[in-house]
Parts: C-alpha cells; structure tokens; sequence
C-alpha cells in the first residue's frame, strides 16, 4: 500500500516539501508538517489549536460529528452503566480494564493514600475564609511536591505509579478540606472503609457532633458523574498538563497546572454558569426573549449548557447524565424544583427552535451536572472542584504516556509575529511621543 503523501509548493522560490499522512487506528489522519519550516521556512497557522494533533495518544478517542466518546476503544455509555469510577480510572492509567483481583489490588492502594499530611493540612488555615475552593486546591496540590520528593523521579515507572495513586486519592481529601476551611468547620478525615464517592460525601458533609447518614443515590450520582468527566482527550486542562509536564516539571505542578487551567468558565466552570443563567432567565414565561437574546450577536447573552467545541451533534455524556438527574431529583423529592422544571422547559423550547437545531446546538453534559451537584448538596463553587476531582485521573494518564514516550520534547508552540519591525533605541529627551 502506498503511503499517503501532500506536497506543497512554494511558487516564488520553486521550492516544495512532500508531508507524509499519519493515519490513526480511527478518526482523521494528520498531515506531519515537521519538514515545513525547514524546507519551506514557514510554519502552520492555527488559532486555538482547531485542528492541530499536538501529540500521539492511545487514551481516549472522540468523533464529535457522530456523538461517540471511547475510553480506551470502550463506549462511555457502556462504562457509565456497567462500571465504576475506580475501574475506569484503572482502564484509563492501564489500557486494559483489570481483573477483579487487579481491581481489588487498586482499589486498596488509592484507599491506603487518603490521608494527607497534618501540615499540608494546615496549609488551608493560610486561606482567607472566602477564598475560592479551586485556588486552594491548586495551591496544595502544587505544595504536595514538597512532602514527596522523594518519589518524584518522572523517569522511575514505580514512582510514576506511587504518583498517580497518592494524587488519585487524595484530591478528594484536599478538595473536602477546601469546602470545610469555607464554612469554617472542622476537617473530617477519611474514612477507608468507604468507596470512593461515598468518602468524599463524608468528608464534605460529616461533622464530629453527630453521624452522617450517606444516601447511596448521591454516591451513586457521584461516580456517574466522574466516570464522565474523567478524561476528554486534548482539552485546554490535559493540555497544560502536558505542556507543564513537557519541561520536566514535578508531576504535581503540572496537575496544578491543569486545575488552574480548569478553572475558567469557558472550560470547568461551564456547570457553575447554567445555573447562574437559569438564575438570570427567572421563570419560563421569560425563556422566548432570553432566546431572542442569544440569536442576537449584539448581545451579551450567551445560552450556556448548549453546543459543545468538539461535539457538533448530541454530547453522549448529556443523555446518559440526563437520565441520572431524573433519578436523582425523583429519590430526593426535588423534581417539582423551579430551577428543573425550568431547565427541562428551557430543553425542551430550545429543541424545537429552528436557529438552535440548524447549529446543532444540543444541550450538553454542563446542562446536567450543575443541577444534580445542587441536588446533592454541593455548593456551587465546588461544582469545578467536583470536575478537577474526576478529570484528575485523565490528566495523570495523559501525563503518564507523555513521560513514557521516549520521543518526547519540551512543548514549544510558535508565532505569527505580526508586531513592529528592527527599531533603534531612542535616548529619553529626544522621544516626540
């Protein structure tokens, strides 16, 4: 078979480049445009990243003209029925899902790691009372390199793995403290005995005064959420992940890295905003002129939870999740809630809109999440916490394979410079302007 081959031209100097096609296991093939610079003295111009492959990876695969999301070659609508969190993590680090006894084995290792240590802990007490829970949790999970350094060797497979196991359990530890510094209550330690969403519910709503009773659909709810969220190929967080972790820099840095990264509302804090906006739009008689809003480009007013940069059909992980905040706001008793009733009115006008489904413009998994993180209780400045929670699995696989890659470089990406031309200092007193 013959490999497939572009050829560019440069017409004003008759020189060309022949750019070899790398085609994938599935999905698009890439042009590698190494020689490019090199034979032609050019470079690709790609605003945003659109369609640029800044890396080779076996993890996770997206089609977003047909709706699909694979972990691993595994549908995620299959995982989020069948599976749990701790085996998706597995599947995610690992490749393959594991045996029961390989399960087990995982599972008691991320239980043993729980705990942090008493002075990172008190770390938290360096916090105003209203600082925002993400940028305490990026700042101690940078400051865990200074308790392990130790096992910090990035070339050493076993410290990568004591790594990815110490983050993997005790984000939702450092997360809980976060939540608890805000409300100025005491920090509850975890309990080992729990799974892994069951834990963090304990430790965000446990107080030492009286037992905690943890109601098994929130867990439930919980795990499903993060099987979701636990990796979505090259996003702006994963990326960082990688462009911080390219340098060398500790495992940790870079994780904080992609916390921080995670943090703005156009990628994490998506959840945060659809409920602010259903906050905004009041009640469903003001839904058509909120609407009118959004098809006007003039406007400010942009209808958050719908369309996705990637999925230009229905985002899989909506439907499965919409499934969920039925299931649970029907256990709790909250379906008659204003904000659903409104969010399900809003779903339902929208659909029906020409302009929304011309574009494509479905409702997607931030539609959802926000309202079953309200549903259970959690405030809405960890609704991004709860993200960085799930997707810090996925950022330490992406992590993992990049180190493991002997072909890895330090991420550099380039310019069109487009600012002044070689000038001449000019001494101060002679400046007109």
């Amino acid at each position: 078979m013959t490999e497939k081959t572009f050829e560019l031209v440069d017409r004003a100097s008759d020189r060309k480049v022949t750019l070899p096609v790398r085609p994938g296991t599935i999905g698009p093939s890439v042009v590698d445009v190494a020689a490019l610079n090199k034979d032609l003295g050019v470079f690709t111009y790609d605003p945003g990243f659109g369609v640029t492959a800044s890396c080779e990876s076996r993890i996770t695969y997206i089609d977003g003209d047909a709706g699909v999301l694979l972990y691993r070659g595994y549908p995620v609508e299959q995982l989020a029925e069948k599976s749990s969190f701790m085996e998706v993590s597995y599947l995610l680090l690992h490749g393959s899902l594991p045996t029961r006894k390989q399960l087990e084995e995982f599972e008691g290792s991320i239980r043993h790691h729980t705990m942090i240590n008493e002075s990172l802990l008190r770390f938290f007490h360096g916090f105003h009372y209203d600082a925002h829970p993400m940028a305490m949790v990026s700042a101690v999970v940078a400051s865990m390199s200074a308790f392990y350094h130790d096992t910090m060797d990035i070339y050493n497979p076993r410290q990568r793995e004591i790594f990815a196991h110490r983050i993997i359990a005790k984000i939702p530890t450092i997360a809980a403290a976060a939540h608890k510094h805000a409300l100025g209550q005491p920090y509850i330690y975890p309990r080992n005995d729990l799974d892994y969403c069951s834990n963090l519910l304990h430790m965000l709503y446990a107080v030492p005064c009286e037992p905690y009773h943890l109601d098994p659909v929130a867990a439930q709810a919980l795990d499903l959420l993060f099987i979701l969220h636990a990796d979505h190929e090259q996003n702006a967080s994963t990326s960082t992940v990688r462009l911080a972790g390219s340098t060398g820099a500790n495992p940790y840095a870079a994780i904080s890295a992609g916390v921080s990264a995670l943090w703005g509302p156009a990628h994490g804090g998506a959840n945060e905003a659809v409920l602010a906006m259903l906050e905004q739009i009041g009640t469903a008689d003001h839904i058509p002129k909120f609407l009118a809003m959004a098809k006007d480009k003039s406007s400010h007013f942009r209808l958050m939870g719908f369309g996705h940069r990637v999925y230009k059909n229905f985002d899989p992980r909506a439907k499965i999740i919409r499934e969920m905040c039925h299931k649970v706001l029907a256990r709790l008793g909250r379906t008659d809630t204003p904000l659903f009733e409104l969010a399900l009115r809003l779903e339902e006008i929208a659909l029906k809109d020409d302009y929304f489904v011309e574009r494509k413009l479905y409702p997607n998994v931030d539609f959802y999440s926000g309202i079953i993180y309200s549903a259970i209780g959690i405030p809405r400045s960890m609704f991004t916490v709860m993200f960085a929670i799930a997707r810090t699995v996925g950022w330490v696989a992406h992590w993992q394979e990049m180190i493991a890659d002997p072909a890895m470089r330090i991420g550099r990406p380039r310019q069109l410079y487009t600012g002044p031309t070689r000038r001449d200092y000019v001494e101060i007193g002679k400046r007109t302007s």
